[in-house]
């Protein structure tokens, strides 16, 4: 009989153990928790408790710093397409049955389809002190569609019921960007349910607006509509950049201007 190769064996069990100590501390490092028999399915367990949350700041790919502005443009279906981003000096206040009352950012986007104003949606987000991650509390949305109406679809607030019980916190972005990372970035049941996976980093991207590096490909779906997905890239310091057929033609860098606004 062969002898087994005892050392090597036990190496490659070592590098199992390895592998998962260094999985388990990121996870946790980033405030993110993940059940066992969630994986390989998308986070929807944040450590919102461990969070002392504030409205202003900026993680790596997402700014919360009031004035700071950017704006997308493309073309869908012959049709230009304009999205105009701002972080205002806004808030809104979230209630939490277990978190209490929670002040979150307003980040406002206006979306033009050949100069027509279609949609605007004003969406609340705070920053996690500890982590740098990013929470997604809601959005409000007006929809101006042809016949003169106007319709809220998407629209959803965290602590607020959903077809499941109440909408939770998603997080937009994490404090550290992790290859591989899926996670809910909204938790309303039936209403919105957009999800995000890590697929690629250390880009360097060209736009309108100029040439960016340290960038990330993050690819967003939602299983309220299975056949579609949305492909977004983030540059460092920047944000946004593209998204799906749009490209950032302007941005506004933060100027020094940080003014007490709470």
């Amino acid at each position: 009989m062969k002898a087994k190769n005892i050392k090597g064996f036990g190496l490659r069990i070592l590098a199992v153990a390895l592998s998962f100590l260094a999985i388990s501390w990121l996870g946790l490092s980033s405030g993110i928790v993940m059940a066992q028999d969630e994986q390989p399915q998308f986070t929807t367990q944040f450590r919102l408790g461990d969070c002392e949350f504030e409205t202003r700041g900026v993680n790596p790919y997402f700014n919360l710093k009031p004035g700071y502005q950017s704006v997308l443009e493309g073309e869908e279906d012959g049709a230009t397409i304009r999205v105009e981003i701002s972080v205002l000096r806004e808030f809104e206040t979230i209630v939490l049955p277990d978190l209490g009352a929670v002040k979150t950012r307003v980040v406002q986007e206006r979306e033009f389809e050949d100069d027509e104003l279609i949609e605007v949606s004003r969406n609340f987000f705070a920053i996690c002190d500890e982590t740098n991650d990013v929470f997604y509390f809601g959005e409000d949305v007006d929809i101006f569609e042809e016949d003169g109406t106007v319709s809220h679809e998407g629209a959803w607030r965290a602590g607020q019921p959903d077809e499941d019980g109440l909408a939770q916190p998603g997080i937009i972005m994490p404090g550290t960007f992790l290859l591989g990372s899926r996670y809910y970035q909204e938790l309303a049941d039936g209403i919105a349910l957009d999800r995000a996976e890590h697929i690629e980093m250390g880009l360097e991207v060209t736009t309108p607006a100029g040439s960016f590096a340290q960038c990330v490909r993050v690819v967003e779906t939602t299983p309220l509509e299975p056949n579609s997905d949305s492909e977004k890239i983030y540059c460092a310091g920047v944000g946004l950049v593209m998204d799906n057929g749009n490209q950032l033609i302007e941005f506004r860098p933060n100027t020094g201007d940080d003014e007490a606004d709470d």
